[in-house]
């Protein structure tokens, strides 16, 4: 029974995840679906929980102010609606759950900042997520301006064939 349970994890369990901790400052890229469109939230804020690192329902709480008003959302790490993780800040903590920083407001809710190697850390390639992402951004410019997007496609086209045919060689 248990390896039946490992199959289904494995399968819906993302390859590269970023590792989120406690303190740390991200940008969460969220596939919204209104009525019949899709675009991408982006939501930044404090991790103030993290929880079970290498589970399937490895999850996250984030908690920014928008407009005067605390918002908490919680994130699966795995959710196939999660396309990208961006860690912009570490922070130092010494707790794996912030609650006291819901009281804080202004400079008391300051965390002092760590070094880290941002490029490293954000260096996670999901190609799955990264088309999907790009086929939610061309869909938006379509339906924006669809003359312009046809263009651009164009444009694509005509650069793919002109790199795939074989330059002329000079004798």
């Amino acid at each position: 029974m248990a390896s039946v349970i490992e199959q289904v994890q494995a399968k819906h369990k993302k390859q590269a995840v970023v590792d989120v901790k406690s303190g740390d400052t991200v940008k969460v890229h969220q596939k919204i679906r209104e009525g019949g469109k899709e675009r991408i939230q982006i939501f930044e804020g404090l991790v103030i929980k993290a929880t079970r690192k290498n589970s399937l329902t490895s999850s996250f709480s984030v908690r920014r102010i928008a407009s005067g008003v605390g918002v908490e959302k919680t994130f699966l790490i795995h959710s196939p609606n999660i396309l990208k993780i961006e860690v912009v800040r570490r922070s130092k903590v010494r707790r794996n759950y912030l609650t006291y920083m819901r009281n804080l407001t202004g400079k008391s809710a300051r965390l002092s900042g760590v070094d880290f190697d941002k490029e490293s850390v954000n260096a996670i390639h999901d190609e799955i997520a990264e088309a999907e992402e790009a086929k939610i951004h061309e869909e938006q410019v379509e339906s924006y301006d669809p003359e312009a997007a046809k263009a651009e496609k164009a444009e694509e086209e005509a650069e793919a064939k002109a790199a795939t045919a074989e330059p002329e060689t000079k004798e």
